[in-house]
């Protein structure tokens, strides 16, 4: 709707103005003339109230002066064709179709520990990007950027020796004790050297470093399948390994040697090492390498980054380097940095110093969730539980704009009241049995302000769902479902809907554009609550 308010204008007042939702009770839309008021040396109120009577399309029922500002409220008529389309296309409404290409890495864990809460938002804001997208016809190619390489493995292959450990019995809980050995009494040196070894392909560092790999592989799918995620690319910083030779030989022109080591030095940030003056490579290096080879191989026109804020540093220094070695070229490259997560003292405890861990929170949400379910007879309860907990779950980091920390309240979270993900699933499963009750519909023309009050709300989807991408905040789109679910409760509990043909299609077209939005949020509607 946005789009076609925006052409509307032009025709007026050309494309130099800021379109803006006015405050409640002024219209749909609004926009200042000032700019216009400055070229023709008069007041904006002057200049307002008089092109207001310039505007005469159909898709406006009203165009108001207000001071500076002219206020737009969107016609019957245009919002009972959106509504139509809405229901005509159902979950396709607001698809595009768009030629570009975006590479998005998101979730990126550590091998050989357990996924902590703090992997939790990387996982669901970099998915939901990736849906977002796809709904807006890009093809993404979302990559998985194990930490599957570096110093840490060289100390855990010591560990795992000096424990005299059988590697192929190795679990995740077994590698994060071992690790922990290690810096309680282990050898740093030694570290270094197994390493080196590994790096060089020694034939047992390698076969010990593949079977912990595939240990934490194996307890990572378990988590995606319980989050409903699934990551075009597993591609771990060891893949390139044999392309680090190339891309250090081809940084020497933009590097210098310091101490044994070869740095790239910045005019406004600190440096970063390419080189250790062992000869070892560093994240640094290997996220260069990596830059390189998705644009060769993806030929994307936006990468994104969804890592912590913490790493905003590194990520600067990768991006401007690759730009200073022309790897970037008209790609743009973006840190979506997420702030930290953390969970509001005495609602989940775990020893102090100790990680929580992912796993261990869901497994939480699910055991609240089931104390939501009142119907003792309903089938699948577990199943259900943890649609409703992972939901809620996904849904408490989504709502939060991804620079923000969050501080987790379960109270604020598992609940059916609120913005919450129950309270989006409760009202869709409420359209989805009134449209089951009330039987087909056909034409309607009856639609009164209350019906249309809900229909306003449904006909910002596509610019939410626009915004959300352009800003990558799925909060954007999150608020946008909640907006909608609070206006379709009020008119549910003051109407009655069934009978009435007008109804049923605001009610239909609620379920869908919920149904969708949620998916877009990673959030999917169990079968009963």
């Amino acid at each position: 709707m946005r789009e076609k308010v925006r052409l509307e204008i032009e025709k007026v007042l050309g494309s130099n103005f800021k379109l803006e939702t006015p405050p409640e009770g002024f219209g749909d839309y609004a926009c200042g003339v000032f700019h216009l008021a400055k070229e023709r040396g008069r007041s904006p109120k002057e200049v307002a109230e008089e092109v207001s009577s310039e505007f005469f399309s159909s898709l406006f029922e009203k165009v108001e002066p207000c001071g500076g500002f002219i206020n737009f409220t969107i016609s019957k008529e245009a919002l009972k064709e959106e509504l139509l389309s809405i229901t005509e296309k159902g979950g396709e409404y607001g698809k595009k179709e768009d030629r570009r290409v975006a590479v998005i890495e998101y979730s990126s864990p550590n091998i050989a520990r357990r996924m902590g809460v703090g992997h939790l938002r990387s996982t669901i804001i970099g998915e939901s990007l990736a849906r977002i997208y796809r709904h807006l016809g890009w093809r993404v190619e979302g990559v998985n950027h194990l930490g599957d390489w570096g110093t840490q493995f060289g100390k855990l292959i010591y560990q795992i020796k000096k424990e005299g450990v059988d590697p192929s019995s190795l679990t995740i809980e077994k590698m994060e004790e071992l690790y922990v050995n290690f810096h309680k009494d282990g050898d740093e040196e030694e570290g270094r050297k197994y390493f080196s070894m590994l790096e060089k392909g020694e034939r047992e560092a390698r076969e010990i470093w593949d079977l912990c790999v595939k240990a934490s592989m194996k307890e990572f799918e378990k988590t995606y399948k319980e989050l409903e995620v699934e990551i075009d690319h597993v591609i771990g910083e060891s893949f390139y390994e044999n392309m680090l030779p190339g891309i250090v030989e081809e940084a020497r022109k933009i590097a210098t040697e310091s101490e044994g080591a070869l740095i790239v030095e910045f005019d406004d940030m600190p440096p970063a090492m390419l080189l250790k003056s062992d000869g070892s490579t560093t994240y640094f290096t290997r996220d260069l390498a990596a830059v390189k080879y998705r644009k060769e191989v993806f030929k994307p026109h936006l990468m994104l980054y969804e890592i912590g804020a913490e790493q905003s540093l590194h990520m600067r220094q990768v991006f401007r380097a690759a730009e200073m070695l022309g790897i970037k070229e008209e790609t743009e490259l973006f840190h979506v940095a997420h702030g930290m997560f953390s969970l509001k003292e005495g609602k989940m405890s775990t020893r102090k110093g100790r990680v929580v861990h992912l796993r261990d929170v869901l497994e939480e949400a699910k055991r609240r969730a089931l104390l939501l379910i009142k119907d003792e007879s309903l089938k699948e309860k577990e199943e259900v539980a943890r649609i409703v907990g992972t939901g809620a779950v996904k849904y408490g980091n989504l709502k939060v704009h991804h620079k923000r920390n969050i501080v987790f309240d379960w109270d604020e979270v598992i609940t059916l009241k609120g913005d919450s993900g129950p309270y989006l699933q409760y009202t869709a499963l409420r359209c989805k049995s009134v449209l089951s009750k009330g039987g087909s519909y056909g034409e309607f023309d009856d639609l009164n302000e209350e019906d249309l009050s809900v229909v306003r709300e449904m006909m910002r989807f596509k610019e939410c769902l626009q915004d959300a991408a352009e800003n990558f905040s799925p909060n954007i789109l999150a608020a946008f479902a909640y907006r909608l679910a609070r206006s379709y409760n009020l008119f549910y509990e003051n109407y009655k809907i069934t009978g009435n043909n007008g109804r049923m299609a605001v009610t239909e077209g609620t379920f869908i554009l919920l149904q969708t939005a949620l998916h877009l949020l990673t959030v999917s509607l169990p079968p009963k609550m």
